[in-house]
């Protein structure tokens, strides 16, 4: 069996959310992980607000030159608040700028509960594998058809959005029945494609060794590299590297939104904070023990990852990736157009 908390932070009991609408009324996440109070809520919008006023003339040009969805990318460190941002972008592009906006979610790509015991028997000895999460846990085929039928959607009939359900096997999750799926019967003109690692390229063997030395060494601010095999981090990588050609590489975004911290530490206190919350609202909830060592699975790949995304995304191609860079206090320190 896997283990009852998932490296992507769902709990038993809390089903995947719907992943597509078009308008969001409902900005915090069902697992809890987004629980904001109406002050904080209304510092998020005004930020969400000044990011897409960086981003909007480009979107709208990259609509009206296509006949595709424009797609923007979110991708945000634990605790950031990525799957709030997705919400009220929607809103926002949707309400005050008349485009028809939809999210999908990196969760609902994920392997059917056989595939993800099969993907952890694969390599038991692999600690990244012992939970959903990691790049290799998802159905990158799946993925890839979805965001074809996307691309070539025109309205015509309906299509179904592939769901998961993180309440199955309890809390194991299983892919949600193919009625159960939501669906569109209308075209969208902006799809927000948010996860934990959108945004993330592969690196060469030479550069993930050269970042498994550094954290060995205690070069690092966490040094989570350290805590794992070089075999297995380069596991990961690989699979990274299928994700970005089929369907998760530069060449399938248009734009992407990337909040950050310039201290990696802050992720543990802001996703505490978020339990806290839930706990106070819900009455159950994760321990701070529990909280730490969730976040310790993404920390190798946000130690070998993140600097090449806040380099930039697109390469020479400068004004299609934002980087909202918060404090401690998940206060936005300043923004950054790449």
């Amino acid at each position: 069996m896997l283990p009852a908390t998932p490296a992507d932070g769902s709990r038993p009991g809390h089903a995947s959310r719907r992943s597509l609408q078009y308008l969001s009324d409902e900005p915090i996440a069902a697992d809890g992980s987004c629980i904001v109070n109406t002050a904080d809520m209304a510092t998020i919008e005004s930020n969400v607000g000044r990011v897409l006023d960086l981003l909007l003339p480009k979107i709208l040009a990259a609509r009206d030159s296509s006949a595709r969805p424009v797609v923007l990318g979110i991708t945000g460190l634990q605790g950031s608040g990525k799957s709030t941002w997705a919400s009220i972008l929607v809103r926002l592009l949707t309400s005050e700028h008349n485009l028809r906006s939809i999210t999908v979610s990196l969760d609902d790509f994920y392997k059917t509960h056989s595939h993800l015991l099969a993907r952890r028997e694969q390599d038991p000895e692999n600690k990244l594998y012992r939970t959903r999460g990691q790049p290799g846990t998802h159905d990158e085929q799946l993925a890839a058809h979805f965001f074809q039928d996307l691309e070539d959607y025109r309205g015509d009939g309906e299509l179904k959005i592939p769901s998961f359900d993180k309440g199955s096997f309890n809390g194991e999750g299983d892919r949600a029945p193919h009625l159960e799926w939501p669906s569109i019967t209308t075209k969208p003109d902006v799809v927000i494609f948010e996860g934990w690692c959108v945004g993330f390229q592969p690196l060469s063997r030479s550069q993930v060794q050269h970042v498994h030395e550094l954290a060995v060494a205690g070069q690092l601010l966490i040094n989570a590299p350290a805590n794992h095999e070089l075999e297995h981090l380069l596991e990961v990588n690989a699979c990274l590297e299928r994700y970005c050609n089929t369907f998760m590489g530069p060449r399938h975004f248009d734009f992407m939104v990337h909040i950050d911290t310039d201290d990696l530490r802050n992720v543990y206190t802001w996703r505490l904070e978020q339990e806290h919350r839930m706990i106070a609202a819900k009455g159950t909830g994760m321990k701070d023990e529990q909280v730490r060592a969730f976040i310790d699975g993404y920390m190798p790949s946000y130690e070998l990852y993140l600097d090449q995304l806040r380099s930039g995304l697109f390469g020479a191609e400068k004004g299609k990736q934002v980087r909202v860079v918060l404090d401690s206090k998940r206060g936005v320190e300043r923004i950054e157009k790449l």
